[in-house]
């Protein structure tokens, strides 16, 4: 039975061509969404869940508490070792320092070669017993403990040797430190946030930086150093947490920059943004609702088109029932007609799916991969999805049809009432364009705040500046040599030596002491060395006083306008010759200058407090201000320059304006993934409306006929389908643009600084909806109302 169900429906296919290829399509396009987002969820709920006891693995991050509450996915140097000998809670305790962008150097005969390696650290040696990470040569119990030794990837150690058979083999870190290779990692896998490619002794890290050694570092807190637990079966989390808040009083008494160390979870380093996650958890909710509406719609248009193709295959039907079939048996052979279609929309889906994720992984820079045969539960997902939309999109239609009377079947007369009523697909016309709308209107609002942030007046020069490296790591006459070395070269107006660029998530965070008063300031500030041009460079405006001197040591000091107000001042010049210390640093100076406000950080967050002044030891970078026209022959005219200086090293760059868009990177993610299923629900929702309104020309084929016999023209039979698709449109309208209001304005609130919501907007919304459906309502609507009305009435 199940075989002549098969044959039967797909005959009807082949009859009905247009009819299965608009189900195919609309099924397809939504599956193949479906699989997508199935799979980039599934991708991003899988991170770091493969090491064992993964479920007992904290990362001990930090809570700031001062003038509000900042956090870090890092802890003081010293508060690893202190947990370790202070409570037995942790199997294991392991500190980790990430050292970015350094340079391997290996010598062979034949050549030296230099790379720069982004996923350096250095470690403990428990940090291999914590984290599943297995080794292909060596003993995890051996490799990481004497000075000067390292493990290396097994492609990391092909990059540099062209082997994997590299144990005591050496490499040179930054052309002077000689690293033995005692392992070969296994390459880690794709999901996980542990980005360590070369993992370097921890004894090494003093030759880097000795301050991580120190065992009473609890004055500062850098981002680089991150502290993993695995804890013992049964710890209590609360009572950890309780007890690590009496290092606050003993080791950091008095600072008004309140610690509270927290244990966070290994499975949500990767979902909570306050400590450096890079997927929130819910933009995965966000995008699964997502699938799941593109799924509902696309079984809206099956229901729409099905019920609409009703009146072909009344005949069919009251044939079927005379010669004896039941009514059950009718509606299984519809299931079975739907299960053709929905299979042949999966393959076709599944073809997209793999076709588009490489582009789906670069857009979202991700590692995910379709592979049916190694993965069963995508399988397992597709089979489930393949029953699910079969009956969703099935059901429906199968009882409408196989319930025709067989007398008013074979006679033509049937009702409206009797196929599914009209009121029934209006219905779900309106909600297919009540998610299309939705999404419009999100994709416009996400859109007009990528703009507002990119037009914003960040009160500085962002563009035409490239922020180029130090390479020593030392100050000394090259840094200045090479600095004017890089302003001689035509086209290049200004050129800096600095800490970091007037907005940056580079940081160096302190409590301050103004004007010898009692206590440190209850708020935090951003410190940042410069030289003499960095205002010059970068169009900072000064309000009051003069610009920092030339100096190899801090003895001047300027301040922005958000930190003069925190010091309870209300003019510049109040400040100006007022003593400022470091709290923990031996650095006092005066200040001699007020700059105008600038964002500090991203359009998140509100201007910080922010002092200036020169420190040579702590210059990370040149700001090099470029002639925008000359782009091209400036940068290799950098590079040149840049290379002579440092032969040894690795030259890069970054443009100002390109580094600052990664603030918005979430969003710009978000954007795409709105915008692109933007399209698709209203591609959806086209084909529902094309199958309602072919349903409607049906019904109205006799109307239609005697209009034109009684002098309707053209475009009075266009307004009778447009009005009525109109009205549903409006009122689709009218449950999207509250729905989408509270979204974006919830949305919008993530932002200190931001567009508003205006009518326009919304006004955008639904003239675009309107065209789009225009188009598609006229194209069928057209055809009914250039109808021959002899055909439509000859049987009456």
């Amino acid at each position: 039975m199940i075989k002549n169900y098969l044959k039967i429906a797909f005959r009807n296919l082949l009859k009905y061509k247009v009819y299965g290829m608009l189900n195919v399509a609309g099924l397809a396009v939504s599956i193949a969404c479906g699989i997508i987002v199935f799979a980039m969820v599934k991708y991003h709920l899988s991170f770091d869940n493969f090491h064992s006891n993964s479920d007992r693995v904290f990362r001990i991050v930090t809570e700031q508490h001062r003038d509000k509450i900042n956090y870090s996915n890092s802890v003081p140097p010293a508060l690893g070792l202190a947990f370790r000998n202070d409570y037995s809670y942790a199997e294991s305790i392991a500190r980790t320092v990430s050292a970015q962008d350094m340079v391997i150097t290996v010598q062979t005969s034949k050549e030296l070669t230099k790379s720069k390696e982004r996923d350096l650290i250095f470690a403990e040696p428990s940090f291999l017993q914590i984290f599943n990470l297995p080794l292909l040569s060596g003993n995890k119990k051996d490799v990481l403990q004497e000075p000067n030794t390292a493990v290396i990837t097994e492609t990391t150690a092909r990059k540099l040797f062209g082997t994997t058979n590299v144990v005591g083999k050496i490499f040179r870190l930054d052309n002077t430190l000689p690293i033995r290779v005692t392992g070969v990692l296994k390459d880690l896998p794709v999901n996980t946030d542990l980005r360590a490619q070369v993992v370097v002794s921890w004894p090494t890290v003093k030759a880097y930086n000795e301050w991580y050694l120190h065992n009473d570092a609890w004055g500062g807190i850098s981002s680089d150093l991150q502290c993993y637990a695995l804890l013992r079966s049964g710890v209590n989390i609360s009572e950890v947490e309780k007890n690590m808040d009496s290092y606050v009083p003993k080791f950091r008494a008095g600072n008004k920059n309140v610690h509270h160390y927290k244990l966070q979870p290994l499975a949500e380093m990767h979902f909570d943004s306050r400590y450096g996650g890079v997927m929130e958890k819910r933009n995965l909710w966000i995008l699964s609702l997502i699938g799941i509406f593109l799924l509902m719609a696309a079984c809206i248009n099956f229901i729409n088109l099905a019920t609409a193709q009703a009146l072909n295959r009344s005949r069919e039907v009251g044939i079927r029932k005379a010669l004896g079939s039941q009514r059950f048996q009718l509606f299984w052979q519809f299931i079975a007609e739907t299960a053709l279609i929905t299979v042949a929309a999966t393959l076709t889906a599944i073809c997209i799916a793999i076709l588009v994720m490489p582009s789906v992984n670069e857009l979202f820079h991700a590692q995910i991969q379709l592979n049916l045969l190694h993965d069963p539960v995508l399988p397992a997902f597709l089979l489930l999805l393949i029953a699910v939309v079969t009956f969703m999109a099935g059901a429906y239609p199968g009882l409408i049809l196989s319930g025709f009377k067989p007398v008013a079947a074979l006679k033509g007369k049937l009702y409206m009432q009797q196929i599914g009523g009209f009121n029934t697909r209006r219905s779900l016309i309106v909600l297919q364009f009540s998610i299309s709308l939705v999404l419009i209107i999100a994709m416009l609002v996400i859109s007009r705040q990528m703009q507002y942030t990119r037009q914003f007046d960040l009160g500085f020069d962002k563009d035409a500046i490239v922020m180029v490296p130090r390479a020593s790591e030392n100050p000394d006459l090259s840094m200045f040599s090479l600095r004017d070395q890089l302003a001689a070269i035509p086209g290049v107006q200004q050129v800096s030596l600095c800490y970091a660029a007037p907005s940056s998530v580079t940081a160096w965070n302190n409590s301050i002491r103004f004007d010898n008063r009692d206590d440190d300031e209850d708020f935090r500030v951003s410190i940042k060395s410069i030289d003499e041009h960095y205002l010059s460079t970068f169009g900072l405006k000064l309000l009051a006083g003069k610009n920092l001197f030339r100096s190899d040591s801090s003895k001047e000091m300027i301040i922005n306008e958000t930190m003069l107000h925190k010091l309870g001042l209300t003019s510049p010049e109040q400040a100006i010759g007022k003593p400022m210390a470091f709290a923990g640093e031996s650095i006092s100076a005066p200040i001699v200058g007020v700059v105008a406000d600038f964002h500090d950080r991203s359009l998140h967050e509100d201007i910080g407090a922010i002092a200036f002044t020169t420190m040579p030891g702590m210059y990370q970078a040149y700001a090099v201000k470029l002639n925008a026209n000359q782009l091209s022959a400036i940068m290799p005219s950098i590079e040149k320059t840049w290379t002579a200086m440092y032969p040894d090293k690795v030259y890069s760059y970054q443009f100002l304006d390109q580094y600052i868009r990664y603030f918005y990177q979430t969003e710009t993610d978000m954007l795409q993934i709105i915008r692109i299923f933007s399209f698709i629900a209203i591609f959806i929702a086209c084909l529902g409306l094309y199958g309602l309104v072919t349903f409607m020309v049906a019904q109205k084929r006799k109307e239609i006929g005697i209009r034109k016999v009684l002098g309707s023209n053209v475009s009075g039979i266009l307004w009778l389908f447009g009005k009525e698709f109109g009205k549903l449109i409006l009122l689709a309208f009218a449950f999207a643009a509250p729905l989408g209001w509270w979204l974006m304005s919830n949305w919008l609130k993530d932002f200190r600084f931001h567009t508003e919501l205006s009518a326009g907007t919304f006004a955008a919304a639904i003239l675009l909806t309107l065209f789009i459906a225009a188009v598609t309502v006229s194209l069928q609507s057209a055809k009914a109302a250039m109808m021959n009305p002899i055909k439509s009435l000859r049987s009456e």
